[in-house]
């Protein structure tokens, strides 16, 4: 059967087939499912196949496999749309992984109940990403050459017979094969459990899939019965996915489905637009203005933030626009600002946020030189508690500052502004424009921005020690000299002036914690925005101790660089003796 779907102008056709069948057996303990869903389900997450063969070793073999295709299928599609593809089937194997392993204690150690292989390809945009762990296995046909993308988990013990290394639920902690490939239109993708591929060879499986018409059904039962000819005596399960065309897109395409919608005319106080009042200009700079509005019918207010008519033709700017709103929509938590739906059909651009009644904590900082330290930390941990949730949903925020931070008339702290936010679930949908690259601001961006690397959660957490550092000092940390950093040497040669010295407020165990996430290398920070919290609220005596240390102990290396600058300065003397 042939799947075409829409995918905003452009289109994703796949052709597949699948069988499976108990063979000799008397039981099928395999297991096969596709799906392909619609509209932006397709967009956002893929279309997957799946295939699992239960270990007839094992009592449960045939549930054990049923339920990881069964899982697979219906629980990735729950994932969030912000997760990427790797992130949410991991998330899923390693739910389904624990349940099996856990039904399986119950029947001893010496044969585990729920363990099955499974291979599982997942077609999203013009990537395929493949996940594997067993002995089951995925192809790929391409210009007439079969290759085989995973490689078996097993080992063999005599000629007849080989055991797992690797399979669902054989273990706590499962092994799974990961790999992501670029698709071309005509691929051919075939996965089989291994009655068919011990039994048929790969010329004899690309013979067949190259001979086939239209219609893959017919190929798909051919290589079952050509197996079973052949002397298979196990189940036999075979799906074939054929990439009939890809998404493609013109940029005018892509200009013209992101402008739907028009840029609003600019709007002054008392204008009222889809039954939003204006009432005052909060914000406007070259790329967009922010509104105080109310809604008419409920007395509500929000803000409302607009695009700037500079970028109406520049479709990177329009869709980074676009995916604001679509972002922040999707991160629930009391310290970031909620985006709210208009409860309106919309006749131009621009999206609605709650309108939070505070000062920026840029203004705090200036209002309060000397703060307590527990009301830093108490904020900074409030700032962390809404990241946490950005990144649960693998979305980074990239441009913590004071200014993209309010706080409440309750003290409350909230993340704004998601115009320089990365979704990794979105950055996997291919498009033909040039996307915008957020960089942030300099004086609070991580290295990584700079230096072409590729940021993750310790960027963020980087910003926020930066934040916290200016929040005890009233001054940026490096002496501010992070923004005129463009190499790696012009990072590595700023001098980090400990926080305590400006303020000597600031205690030695905080400090230790503030240096360590400001630090150019972002696998030595804090690899979680949690682990950086509770350094702030619990001592850490490591900090302590070093900091009490004296001078050569906690720094070996100057130790030898003071006795090589006494040699060079012996030499330099018995030298000039020497020259009289």
């Amino acid at each position: 059967m042939t799947l075409d779907h829409s995918l905003h102008g452009a289109m994703l056709s796949l052709s597949v087939a699948q069988a499976s069948i108990a063979g000799v057996k008397a039981i099928n303990e395999d297991a096969i499912g596709i799906r392909v869903p619609d509209g932006k389900l397709l967009t956002n997450k893929g279309a997957v196949a799946v295939i699992a063969d239960g270990v007839s070793a094992a009592e449960a073999g045939k549930e054990a496999s049923e339920t990881c295709v069964r899982n697979l299928l219906s629980d990735y599609f729950s994932t969030p749309d912000s997760w990427s593809v790797k992130k949410s089937v991991h998330q899923v194997l390693t739910a389904l992984n624990r349940w099996l392993y856990a039904r399986g204690l119950g029947f001893g150690d010496e044969q585990r109940g729920y363990v099955s292989t499974l291979s599982a390809v997942v077609f999203k945009s013009r990537s395929a990403h493949l996940f594997h762990i067993g002995d089951s296995r995925i192809y790929r046909l391409r210009d007439g050459c079969l290759a085989q993308l995973t490689r078996d988990h097993s080992m063999p013990i005599s000629e007849q017979q080989c055991y797992l290394t690797r399979a669902m639920g054989l273990d706590i902690h499962p092994d799974v094969d990961y790999r992501k490939l670029d698709l071309r239109t005509g691929d051919v993708f075939l996965l089989c459990t291994d009655g068919v591929c011990d039994y048929l060879s790969d010329a004899a499986m690309a013979e067949a899939i190259m001979a086939a018409a239209d219609d893959l059904e017919p190929v798909v039962q051919g290589i079952l019965r050509r197996a079973l000819e052949n002397g298979s005596h196990d189940n036999l399960s075979c799906q074939l996915l054929r990439i009939d065309s890809l998404p493609t897109q013109q940029v005018d395409d892509v200009v013209s489905r992101l402008t739907e919608l028009p840029f609003p005319p600019f709007l002054a106080p008392g204008m009222v637009l889809d039954g939003y009042c204006v009432e005052r200009e909060l914000h406007a700079s070259n790329r967009s203005q922010i509104y105080l509005v109310r809604d008419v019918a409920s007395e509500t207010r929000y803000c409302m933030k607009t695009p700037s008519v500079n970028y109406e033709d520049d479709a990177a700017y329009i869709e980074r626009f676009v995916m604001e709103s679509w972002i922040g929509s999707r991160i629930n938590s009391p310290n970031v600002v909620k985006v709210v739906e208009s409860p309106r059909p919309k006749s131009c651009l621009y999206y609605l946020t709650e309108y939070v009644d505070g000062i920026t904590l840029a203004q705090w900082i200036v209002e309060n030189p000397k703060p307590a330290v527990q009301e830093v930390v108490y904020l900074v941990d409030q700032v962390a508690r809404g990241l946490r949730a950005m990144h649960r949903r693998e979305t980074l925020h990239q441009d913590i500052k004071p200014d993209n931070i309010i706080i409440d008339r309750n003290g409350i702290a909230k993340i704004i502004d998601f115009g320089s936010c990365h979704a990794a679930g979105i950055a996997e949908i291919a498009t033909p424009i040039e996307r915008e690259i957020a960089l942030g601001t300099a004086s609070y961006s991580a290295p990584e921005y700079r230096v072409k690397k590729r940021p993750g959660p310790q960027a963020d957490i980087f910003s926020l020690a930066v934040v916290c550092f200016e929040m005890f000092t009233g001054e940026l940390p490096f002496a501010g000299k992070l923004e005129h950093c463009k190499t790696p040497d012009d990072f590595l040669n700023t001098r980090y002036v400990a926080s305590y010295r400006i303020n000597p407020l600031v205690p030695v165990w905080i400090d230790g914690a503030l240096r360590k996430s400001l630090r150019y290398h972002p696998e030595a920070r804090h690899q979680e925005v949690s682990e950086f919290v509770y350094e702030l609220q619990h001592p850490n005596n490591k900090y302590l101790e070093r900091e009490f240390q004296p001078l050569l102990q906690r720094d070996p290396v100057l130790r030898w660089q003071i006795l090589c600058g006494v040699l060079a300065s012996a030499l330099a003397v018995s030298l000039y003796f020497l020259m009289r």
